[in-house]
């Protein structure tokens, strides 16, 4: 009677151990390792079994394969991480009859596994057979030692050697194989394997045989990238060669002269090894020639009345930019020429220079991409960098031609005035070529290093300011200034535009919502501070989440009316006052209009003075050219203090305070200076100043006023401020034409040549 025993338990996942083999195996279990360590200390012998769950150690009857090894430990080692280095040798399969918990670790209780054969015969000769396929299979790989097979050969039992063969072939079905009782059925198991192990021999022999055939032994480079190509014949899997390439560059709308280079390049990939840092240089720029888009181009649609229509579906207002876009598109279509004007679009943030030029580009029927220029100062950003290292690549012009696909695009400059220069280059510099149509039929990209014709290509630049574009680059470009919108301009964007489509965006299309005129004007004139519609649109999306809110917490609301009161309620206390006016006459105190880079806004000067010494104190954080408008100002004063009434010495004993507040804010231009005259006079004076007056201007020493730009914003802030009174320079009266009639409706202007004209207007007498 076969007699059971108890051993220490081990479970491996996806590992068998066979009877007369020696396996070396890293164990991690915790209740493993333990059952590892007590028997290693007593008797060195272990039954080891598959686990069939490969989630946690989990040692249950029903999780263990009924089959395993009984082994015994040669060594051990212990490594950190509670895991065990150990040397096993398979000693006899056995059948698991029970598993219990005993301490730290199981036991198993198991019985001898008896394997049988109903013929001896048989067996022998599948004994043989797989002796002599093992034979076979270690004559024409390299994979089986001439130990291992020595060892295998010396083996008597037919059962053992079977076992010894099993632990060296690749895929085998070990545990399959160990539940196997009839030796014979073990043995074919062993002979079939054997049979598909040769055959796959053979194919890696057959290729190393035709590589033998093509190439030299000496050549060890040409003979790997043989090896390559043949495996990948095997497989099917087959790059590009030589001739698709030549193929494809032939085929190419480009110039002669271009395919021989490209052509030169290809000739060169070939002879580069494949895994070398120069050939996957030499591939990518292959691959970027082949995507350019050369003599590819979308066909112009120049119906005017189609144009004019796109643009007053995207836009509302900015009358005179609609007219100048309608003129450019109406020359390009009678003169059937892609030369002409490279359009600047400047202005104020968030008043739609982008969004032109995507209705631009819609109405030409063109592809659109857009280039950002913020912060660039990498010459070869704009020219590409030079193709010597891995990581090189074209220039964001060449970039953006493979991206529209197309020889002419639309290409928008985004932000042109934010370009910058250090030790890298002058990206601006290098746009001069790219912007100048008789250049830039021939641009080189210092990684194409190919002539690409981009006189095709329409660019559209936008700028905030035009003071900081460097004055040759401004000169390729005719600049359209966008001002910034009136009041009622921004109502109708609001109500027309803004509105209904953040309606849609935050789920709210199926609502009835009512902004009421009074709400409209207290978001525009309370909750935003702009020339454009960029913070209107923020805070358009804030209320819409609000009301997505409400909607959501009481889903019987369909309707909803947003007045005044229930906005303030929604966005919370307002964030700005435009009404600024005191309404009280004071001295030393005027008002003046200035420019900013976001649009128009009031500006106050006070003058206070003190005794002293004739100190002339300037504060406010202002910037040089401030600083001269107020000490030609207070000159002018005091070169003609008799007909002012005031007495020359009051000069000599008086200290002159200036300050423009909100002094954490830089002020700088030039067209302070008659503001500044005013407050000083007032203050020497004493005649107060009209609060309802504003004013903008320079003057010069003889008391002359100069001309000012940026009118159209000044004479809005005013217009938000309530001021009903603007004086102007006398030379800006033609350029009143540019001013919306509404605004004028609200103003009454005064124009000035002459200081004395301003004095009079705006200082009360006493």
């Amino acid at each position: 009677m076969i007699k059971t025993e108890e051993l220490d338990l081990i479970t491996i996942k996806n590992f068998v151990v066979l009877p007369d083999t020696v396996a070396h195996l890293d164990i991690s279990g915790k209740k493993s390792v333990a059952a590892l360590i007590h028997a290693h200390g007593l008797e060195d012998y272990v039954f080891i079994s598959g686990q069939i769950n490969d989630g946690e150690e989990i040692l249950e009857f029903s999780n263990i394969e009924n089959v395993g090894t009984v082994c015994r430990i040669k060594s051990i080692l212990q490594l950190p991480g509670n895991v065990a280095r150990v040397l096993l040798e398979g000693v006899y399969a056995a059948r698991l009859i029970e598993c219990y918990p005993s301490g730290d670790f199981y036991k198993a209780k198991v019985l001898p596994f008896e394997y049988f054969c109903d013929n001896e015969i048989e067996l022998e000769a599948l004994d043989r057979k797989i002796s002599k396929l093992f034979t076979d299979l270690s004559g024409i790989t390299d994979k089986i030692s001439r130990d291992k097979y020595k060892n295998v050969m010396a083996t008597v039992s037919p059962n053992a050697r079977a076992n010894k063969i099993a632990e060296v072939l690749y895929n085998f079905p070990r545990q399959v194989f160990l539940d196997e009782e009839d030796m014979l059925i073990r043995l074919e198991m062993v002979a079939a394997a054997l049979v598909n192990e040769i055959e796959i021999a053979k194919i890696d022999s057959t290729i190393i045989k035709k590589i033998n055939e093509r190439v030299n032994k000496n050549q060890k480079d040409f003979y790997l990238r043989e090896q390559l190509k043949v495996i990948r014949e095997e497989l099917g899997d087959v790059d590009e060669d030589e001739e698709e390439l030549i193929e494809k560059a032939n085929s190419l709308k480009t110039t002669d002269e271009n395919k021989a280079k490209i052509l030169k390049h290809i000739k060169s990939l070939q002879k580069m090894q494949s895994a070398s840092a120069e050939a996957s240089i030499l591939r990518n720029y292959i691959d970027l020639v082949f995507e350019l888009p050369w003599g590819i181009e979308t066909e112009d649609t120049f119906d005017i009345k189609k144009a004019k229509n796109i643009l007053n579906e995207d836009h509302y207002g900015i009358d005179k930019v609609k007219e100048r876009i309608l003129e450019y598109l109406s020359v390009r279509a009678l003169a059937k020429s892609n030369k002409g004007s490279i359009l600047c679009l400047s202005g104020p943030p968030g008043i739609g220079k982008t969004s032109i030029a995507k209705s631009i580009a819609r109405a030409l029927g063109r592809k659109y991409t857009r280039i950002s220029l913020g912060a660039v100062k990498d010459e070869a950003e704009i020219r590409g960098h030079r193709r010597t290292y891995i990581g090189s690549m074209p220039g964001r012009i060449i970039t953006a031609i493979k991206n529209a696909g197309s020889v002419n695009p639309v290409i928008l400059l985004d932000e042109i005035d934010k370009i910058n220069s250090d030790i890298k280059g002058d990206p601006s510099s290098a746009l001069l070529e790219v912007l100048d149509p008789e250049q830039n039929k021939t641009f080189r990209d210092n990684y194409l290093e190919l002539p690409f014709d981009l006189s095709k290509v329409l660019f559209i630049a936008t700028a905030n300011t035009l003071q900081t574009v460097s004055p040759p680059l401004l000169d390729r470009m005719e600049v359209i200034e966008m001002t910034g919108y009136t009041y009622e301009e921004k109502a109708e964007i609001l109500k027309h535009f803004i509105f209904p489509k953040q309606k849609e965006e935050h789920g709210l299309g199926d609502y009835d919502i009512n902004l009421t005129d009074e709400a409209i004007n207290d978001m525009i004139n309370y909750y935003t501070r702009e020339s454009g519609v960029r913070g209107l649109e923020r805070q358009v999306k804030s209320l819409c989440r609000k009301i997505a809110r409400k909607v959501i917490e009481n889903p019987r609301l369909k309707s909803i009316t947003i007045d005044e009161t229930e906005l303030g309620k929604l966005l919370g206390v307002r964030l700005y006052d435009y009404n600024k006016v005191s309404g009280k006459d004071e001295v030393g105190s005027a008002t003046g209009l200035a420019w900013t880079s976001f649009g128009g806004d009031t500006l106050s000067i006070e003058v206070t003075l003190m005794n002293g010494k004739g100190d002339i104190i300037l504060t406010g954080h202002l910037g040089d050219v401030m600083k001269e408008s107020a000490r030609t100002a207070i000159s002018l004063i005091k070169a003609n203090s008799k007909d002012y009434g005031i007495d020359e010495k009051d000069f000599e004993k008086t200290d002159i305070h200036i300050h423009v507040p909100e002094g954490a804010v830089p002020k700088d231009g030039p067209s302070a200076g008659i503001t500044i005259a005013t407050a000083v006079l007032s203050a020497f004076t004493g005649r107060t100043i009209k609060s309802n007056v504003a004013m903008t201007g320079e003057i010069t020493l003889r008391g002359k006023v100069l001309p000012i730009g940026g009118l159209k914003e000044k004479l809005l802030a005013a217009y938000r401020a309530g001021i009903d009174t603007v004086i102007l320079p006398e030379e800006n009266q033609k350029d009143m034409d540019k001013i919306p009639k509404s605004v004028l409706s609200q103003l009454h202007i005064i124009y000035a040549d002459n200081i004395n004209t301003v004095f009079r207007n705006s200082l009360n007498r006493i």
